[in-house]
């Protein structure tokens, strides 16, 4: 099967959203069916409303730093559905994909011969990248959650570690109606008998009492990412520098690649994750994870294009990721803007 022919088959599956079936069953079969790919590697897994893919960004690039075998898997992806898969911050090619998919169809369809369902299009891709992961030989791999938590195929992995990025009205109509179905939805990640570590970044009141509450359900000790950060100033391109104080470490004046001050939060996140990492055996230095922090990269989140004019590209998709775009107008100072937006019809 070609690349080509492999990105039709799995387009044919529905759209990415409005074909989804959140539960862990059938992507556990299909998993098994493949071998079991996530049994190989230990994984961090991220779930959240807004910057959980910049969070995985910055702790792959923290790994890759300290030269650790990493596997990051994002989603959605801009252009080439290969965004989604790196190794050693390589974006994957197309006949590394072709070949993984391949082997995924066949299971799949295995799979719904035999019971009349087929895995749906998150589910196959979420296969392809473990299984891609496994042939590479990766010691770690970073996993943005798809959509909440509890039944998102990432969560199938089985990370024993976890990270829950900043909980806010998203998807609603999936995840339920208040903050607190939200909240629970995304904390349903956290899995006893699973899950040995959990960090957690800044919350609201209601989110982070319904955080705790199935953490201690699980026989789990939540980790807050530090609240102790203070910001510098500017380090050029919009981007802003900020000190971290941790329990653990101080890391002074790191200029974050990706853009917005939110970034800070996201970063404290990272830097947490990095340090249970560090806990469980990884040798993880605090130069590597200020470097991995200081040339992250995560396409289309406040990516400015320099030119005549100059073009800034975001995902800003709900509410909360909108507010951080226009503070980051507000900061960047540039005037007139012109603004070119586009929305699913909900």
């Amino acid at each position: 099967m070609s690349f080509d022919e492999a990105v039709t088959y799995l387009l044919s599956l529905g759209h990415e959203t409005l074909a989804m079936k959140l539960g862990l069953r059938s992507v556990a079969r299909l998993l098994a069916r493949t071998g079991d790919p996530h049994r190989s590697f230990d994984a961090v897994q991220i779930a959240g409303t807004n910057g959980k893919g910049s969070t995985a960004a910055m702790l792959d690039a923290v790994c890759c730093a300290a030269r650790i075998r990493t596997g990051l898997y994002t989603s959605p992806h801009l252009v080439s559905i290969t965004e989604r898969i790196k190794i050693d911050g390589r974006e994957v090619s197309r006949d590394e994909f072709a070949l993984a998919a391949r082997v995924v169809r066949d299971a799949s369809e295995e799979l719904a011969r035999e019971s009349g369902a087929r895995p749906t299009f998150f589910e196959q891709v979420t296969a392809i990248a473990l299984l891609i992961f496994r042939d590479a030989g990766v010691s770690l791999a970073v996993l943005e959650t798809g959509l909440g938590g509890r039944l998102d195929a990432t969560t199938a992995a089985c990370a024993r570690v976890l990270g829950i990025t900043s909980i806010a009205l998203d998807h609603q109509e999936h995840l339920g109606p208040t903050l607190a179905h939200i909240a629970a939805e995304k904390a349903g990640a956290i899995r006893a008998g699973v899950t040995e570590s959990v960090v957690v970044a800044r919350q609201t009141a209601e989110a982070e009492e319904v955080v705790r509450a199935r953490a201690a359900e699980c026989g789990v000790e939540p980790r807050f990412a530090t609240r102790d950060i203070s910001f510098d100033g500017a380090c050029g391109a919009g981007r802003v520098r900020a000190t971290f104080r941790t329990e653990r470490d101080v890391y002074e004046g790191v200029c974050l690649s990706l853009r917005g001050r939110h970034q800070a939060e996201n970063a404290a996140v990272a830097i947490a994750l990095a340090e249970v990492l560090r806990e469980r055996g990884y040798h993880i230095s605090r130069e590597h994870i200020v470097g991995g922090l200081e040339h992250a990269e995560h396409a289309g989140r406040l990516e400015l294009i320099e030119g005549e004019p100059a073009v800034l590209l975001d995902g800003a998709h709900n509410v909360e990721g909108a507010r951080a775009l226009r503070e980051y107008l507000a900061e960047l100072g540039r005037a007139p803007v012109t603004l070119v937006f586009g929305a699913m019809r909900d």
